[in-house]
C-alpha cells in the first residue's frame, strides 16, 4: 500500500547532531511547550533519567490558550455541566485565567465524564463514548502537548494508533508487507473492554516510569477517578480510562507499551492499533506460541483476552481475517461487510425514495460519501467497486421511479430510461472509474 511520506517516519529519532535536525524530527510538538531545549533533553537524556517539572507548561497561559483553540475546533457535545464549546467560547478569556489559576494552586477538580452510546455493529447496547466538559477537554489537550514526545520518544514501531504521523494506512500497509513476505499465520487478538478494564494503579506505575512530577502526576490520578455519569447514574471505578478523554488514548498506548517491548524481543511481528492487533507468523506453531505469550502478557496487566474473538487463522486458506475495517484472505484485501454495511447504511439514509431535494443535490450529498470511502478503501480488489456503483444506481433509479408514480426499486426498463451514462452526466461518482484512474497513475 502507499501513503504519505509521514507515516512511514519512524517512531524513535537517532539522537541529532545540531538543534536545526531535533526541530525537524519533532515538528509535530507543540511549540507553546517544547522547547528547543526540552527537546534535547529528549533527545540526550533528562537529568534524573525522569522529568520533573512539568505542571508548569501545562497551565501557561500560552499553553492552555493553544489547547482551547484545538477543543474548540474540533467542536463536540457538552459534559455533565451543561457548557457547550459556544458558551465556553463566548468568555474564554475568564474561562482560561480561572482554569490557570486553579492549575497554578493546585485546587482544579475534574467533573465526572457524561458518558453516551452510540451504534455499533452487533452490539445493541452500543459503543459507551465519554465526553468530558469543555474546561476539562482544555486542562486534558494542555496536558496531553506536555506529556505525548515524552512516551512517544519510547514508544515502539509495531503501534500505529493515537500517534503522530502514524495512523491505519501505515498499519494496513505493514500488514500486507508481511503476508507477501510469506507471514501468513495470523493471530487475530481481541482485548476484551480494554479502555474499561486498564488497572489504574498499573497505568499510573507505567506513567511514573517517565514522570516524577506531582501536580501531573495528581491530575492523571484526579482524570482516572474522576467517575462516570449516564443518564442519572454516576459511578466511580478504579479500572479504565474513558473512550472519548483527549488523553485516553495517550494513556491507552502507554499501558501497552510493555506489550509492545515483549512481542519485539521474543521475535513476534506484531502490529498494533491501540486495542486492535494482529501477529503475523510463517508458522501455525509459531502463531500458537505469539498467541499464548499475548495471553501471559495480557493476563499479567489485569486484562482479557476475548474467548471467542481470538483465534488462529491461515490467511492463504477461505475465512481470512479482518483488521482496522478491512478483510484479508488469500492474498487478496477488500472492505469487511461491517464496513460495507455502514456505506450502505450512509447511502440509504441520503437517497430515501420520498427525498425532496433535487436529483443534483442528492447527489453531491452521496457523492462526499463515496469520496470519502474509497479514498479509505481504494486499495481493495478491483471487483470491489463495480457492484456498489451499481447499487448506488439502483438507489437513485428508485428515486427517479418514484417521482414518476411508480412502485418498487428501480429494476427492467429503468436501466434504460436512465443508463449509466445518464448519471454520469450528472456527475455521479464513480469507484470503479476511480480505481481504474488510480490503477493507471500508479
Amino acid at each position: 500500500m502507499r501513503d504519505t511520506a509521514t507515516e512511514d517516519r519512524p517512531a524513535r529519532v537517532a539522537v541529532p547532531k545540531q538543534a536545526g535536525d531535533t526541530q525537524e524530527q519533532w515538528s509535530w510538538v507543540e511549540r507553546a511547550v517544547w522547547t528547543d531545549r526540552m527537546l534535547t533533553a529528549l533527545e540526550t537524556g533528562v537529568k534524573g533519567g525522569k522529568w520533573f517539572s512539568l505542571m508548569d507548561k501545562v497551565y501557561a497561559s500560552k499553553s492552555l490558550h493553544v489547547a482551547w483553540e484545538k477543543v474548540r475546533s474540533k467542536r463536540g457535545a457538552g459534559g455533565v455541566d451543561g457548557q457547550s464549546v459556544h458558551h465556553f467560547g463566548a468568555r474564554a478569556e475568564a474561562e482560561l485565567t480561572r482554569l490557570e489559576e486553579q492549575l497554578r494552586s493546585n485546587t482544579y477538580t475534574p467533573e465526572p465524564v457524561r458518558r453516551v452510546r452510540i451504534p455499533k455493529p452487533g452490539n445493541p447496547e452500543g459503543r459507551p463514548l465519554g465526553i468530558p466538559t469543555v474546561r476539562d477537554r482544555v486542562v486534558q489537550t494542555a496536558l496531553r502537548n506536555a506529556l505525548e514526545p515524552i512516551f512517544e520518544h519510547r514508544f515502539a514501531p509495531t503501534s500505529y494508533g493515537f500517534r503522530p504521523r502514524r495512523g491505519c494506512k501505515g498499519a494496513l500497509r505493514r500488514v500486507q508487507a508481511l503476508l507477501d513476505q510469506g507471514y501468513t499465520w495470523v493471530v487475530d487478538a481481541d482485548v476484551e473492554r480494554y479502555f474499561d478494564s486498564i488497572p489504574h494503579q498499573l497505568l499510573m506505575a507505567e506513567v511514573e516510569k517517565e514522570v516524577a512530577d506531582g501536580q501531573v502526576l495528581g491530575l492523571l490520578r484526579a482524570y482516572l477517578s474522576a467517575g462516570v455519569m449516564e443518564g442519572t447514574q454516576s459511578w466511580t471505578s478504579d479500572t479504565g480510562t474513558p473512550q472519548g478523554g483527549v488523553v485516553s488514548p495517550l494513556l491507552a498506548n502507554i499501558y501497552l507499551h510493555p506489550v509492545d517491548v515483549a512481542m519485539i524481543e521474543a521475535g513476534h511481528e506484531m502490529v498494533r492499533y491501540a486495542d486492535d492487533m494482529v501477529v503475523l507468523c510463517r508458522t501455525e506453531a509459531e502463531a500458537q506460541t505469539a498467541l499464548e505469550r499475548i495471553r501471559v502478557l495480557m493476563t499479567a496487566r489485569g486484562l482479557t483476552v476475548h474467548p471467542e474473538k481470538t483465534r488462529i487463522v491461515d490467511a492463504t486458506q477461505p475465512g481470512g481475517f479482518d483488521f482496522l475495517g478491512y478483510h484479508f484472505e488469500r492474498g487478496y484485501r477488500w472492505p469487511r461487510k461491517k464496513s460495507l454495511g455502514k456505506l450502505k447504511d450512509a447511502i440509504r439514509a441520503k437517497t430515501k425514495r420520498t427525498n425532496g431535494h433535487s436529483l443534483a443535490v442528492i447527489i453531491d450529498a452521496v457523492n462526499r460519501t463515496l469520496r470519502g470511502w474509497f479514498e479509505y478503501f481504494k486499495h481493495s480488489h478491483a471487483r470491489t467497486f463495480t457492484p456498489i456503483d451499481g447499487w448506488v444506481r439502483m438507489r437513485l433509479r428508485s428515486i427517479l421511479r418514484k417521482r414518476q408514480g411508480r412502485r418498487g426499486r428501480g429494476r427492467g426498463r429503468d436501466h434504460q430510461r436512465w443508463p449509466n451514462a445518464y448519471f454520469r452526466g450528472k456527475g455521479l461518482y464513480s469507484m470503479h472509474e476511480a480505481h481504474v484512474a488510480l490503477c493507471r497513475s500508479q
